[in-house]
């Protein structure tokens, strides 16, 4: 008997049986749950859009610069970095700083309110510096504060604040501090906004006439512009400048008996 035979037919495997091919775990997975990994996609990228409108709403804010004013200290098209968080514990404005605020009632009139989807997507997109500020959004550059004597101009064409001249080496090359004569006590819990490039500027100077004198209310400041954010070949901080660190404490002097300009 041949039994080596025998056990090798015995060991033989049987051939496959002819059916469809088997899948991959991967590719048998129900298409629910294909559904349900989008849907966690979708929920990730709305928890991240809210963070960030969160955090431009009560921390820090892109402010897109729409005009030539600031120039230049800011250009056209530069993302400024608002530090939303700059006097909300107890500071205040001070001279020099570079504010952003809410021009309603002080530079500008109030506007009746439009579309409000129009006005939400909007306010979403300059909350993320992706389109111009709205048109009651102003950033100056702080040069009286309340109590302060602002006059213009000694013999060299210098402001002087509280009697002090100030020399300001900010303005845009080859502008005078102010074509425009005026002297002005800035009131309380107000301030005094000018553009570094005065000859380009809408800033105090031309709302003398108006209720207020120009100046703008404190808890009208959105917050401090600190940071140069975007374009990268520009990303720098902001700091006070050393222009008014000789300017006094202001006197408890009168209001000019009128503020001409």
């Amino acid at each position: 008997m041949d039994t080596d035979a025998r056990i090798s037919e015995r060991d033989r495997s049987p051939d496959p049986e002819p059916g469809p091919e088997l899948r991959s775990r991967f590719a048998r997975l129900p298409w629910p749950i294909e559904v349900g990994g989008w849907r966690r996609v979708g929920l990730l990228a709305v928890a991240c859009v809210t963070c960030v409108l969160l955090l431009s709403a009560f921390v820090v804010q892109p402010f897109l610069i729409p005009s030539t004013s600031m120039e230049n200290t800011f250009k056209v098209g530069d993302r400024v970095l608002v530090n939303k968080l700059a006097y909300r514990f107890g500071d205040t404005p001070q001279r020099g700083d570079v504010v952003v605020f809410d021009g309603t009632g002080s530079f500008a009139d109030e506007r009746p309110a439009g579309n409000p989807v129009t006005t939400l997507l909007r306010s979403a997109a300059s909350a993320v510096g992706l389109a111009e500020p709205a048109e009651t959004d102003y950033i100056k550059r702080v040069v009286g504060i309340g109590g302060d004597r602002v006059t213009c101009c000694d013999k060299r064409g210098r402001i002087k604040v509280n009697g002090q001249p100030v020399d300001e080496d900010y303005l845009y090359p080859g502008d005078a501090p102010s074509q425009v004569p005026f002297d002005i006590v800035v009131p309380e819990a107000k301030l005094w906004v000018m553009g570094d490039h005065r000859s380009a500027s809408r800033d105090s100077r031309d709302r003398l006439g108006a209720p207020g004198g120009g100046s703008v209310p404190v808890g009208k400041v959105i917050g401090r512009a600190d940071w140069i954010g975007w374009p990268l070949t520009r990303w720098s901080s902001l700091h006070r400048p050393d222009a008014f660190t000789r300017v006094p404490k202001p006197n408890k002097v009168p209001a000019p008996g009128r503020a001409h300009g």
